[in-house]
């Protein structure tokens, strides 16, 4: 055989060690880029808040943290208040869960345990097909069909039946509280839906079919599902209470926009997203403008602790779920 001369062999050494070298920074490069990345959206969330703290300190000079519990909104007197429309976001989302969580874990259930795949996927996709609808269809919807409805039809019976409760007390007109929370209770149904499916997908197959084999039913199995799975489902329905208290266009087309506190639910009310969207053009001076702006502040800040505590819960759960399927 024929020896590689020395100098070809050090020509060879060399041109292994730059190719090596350059493998190298170019993968601390490529690290180096998505570390950028990921540095960039965490700056422009902090940016977003400051932005928003400077262009709302007016207001919080002249109300301060009483901003947060004040009643009063009055442009004209410039005297300026979150409650009513903390109230509003509050109790709307929380009629939304209510309707949309019990439709959206039936839902999971049958497509997890119970339908078979020439079903679960035709559903899957109707389902996920409510999430493309874009908001202001559901508001022309929720104005011109579900509100004269629930008017003439369904709001009568329920004050004929529970009138005697603060609750439903008042003339329903067919825009309120109640038919904001119905819209969205339909369009968080997809997130909430899709999240419990996924999760409910990942718990291991060996204890449901386990119970099974001892002589379980299947419902009793599926509430094995359900029990393992039930912290990824609290996170599904705190991302669809995100969802809903960030919701603009469509609860601002039937919610009825009118910044009051009242225990009836077919009373007008408003959100703190509607209020912006609605408002925001009407800022005529700077406090009323910063008072806007810091209500968009309120806003961001709840989402923003909402989402984060859902999606740890969801990771949590399909987290655990992977490493005892590695195990």
């Amino acid at each position: 055989m024929n020896s590689m001369s020395p100098a070809s062999a050090n020509t060879h050494r060399l041109s292994s060690f730059f190719l090596k070298r350059r493998g190298r920074l170019a993968d601390q490069l490529f690290k180096l880029i998505t570390l950028l990345f990921a540095l960039a959206i965490a700056g422009l969330v902090v940016l977003m808040i400051v932005e928003m703290a400077r262009d709302s300190s007016l207001s919080f000079e002249k109300f301060g943290p009483s901003f947060i519990w004040r009643e009063v909104w009055d442009p004209v007197r410039e005297q300026f208040g979150a409650l009513p429309f903390i109230y509003g976001s509050a109790v709307s989302s929380i009629i939304g869960l209510i309707i949309a969580v019990p439709v959206s874990i039936g839902v999971s259930v049958f497509l997890v345990e119970h339908a078979p795949r020439s079903l679960s996927t035709p559903i899957s996709f109707l389902v996920q097909l409510l999430a493309a609808i874009p908001s202001v269809v559901y508001g022309l919807w929720g104005i011109f069909v579900l509100a004269p409805l629930l008017r003439d039809t369904v709001y009568p019976r329920i004050q004929s039946t529970f009138g005697f409760l603060p609750l439903f007390k008042g003339t329903p007109n067919g825009l309120g509280l109640m038919t904001a929370g119905i819209i969205l209770s339909i369009m968080i149904i997809p997130i909430v839906t899709a999240v419990a499916t996924d999760v409910m997908r990942a718990v291991s197959r060996t204890q449901p079919e386990a119970a099974l084999a001892l002589g379980a039913t299947k419902w009793e199995a599926t509430w094995i599902v359900i029990q393992n799975a039930r912290s990824g489902i609290t996170g599904a329905v705190i991302l669809g209470l995100g969802r809903a208290i960030g919701e603009t266009m469509a609860v601002t087309m039937v919610i009825g926009n009118r910044a009051q506190i009242s225990a009836s639910l077919f009373d007008p009310s408003y959100t703190i997203a509607s209020a912006i969207a609605n408002e925001f053009t009407e800022a005529t001076t700077e406090t009323y403008r910063h008072a806007l702006v810091e209500l968009g502040l309120i806003l961001f800040v709840i989402t923003f602790v909402i989402n984060a505590f859902a999606r740890l819960l969801v990771w949590g759960v399909t987290r655990g779920q992977g490493k005892g399927a590695h195990a």
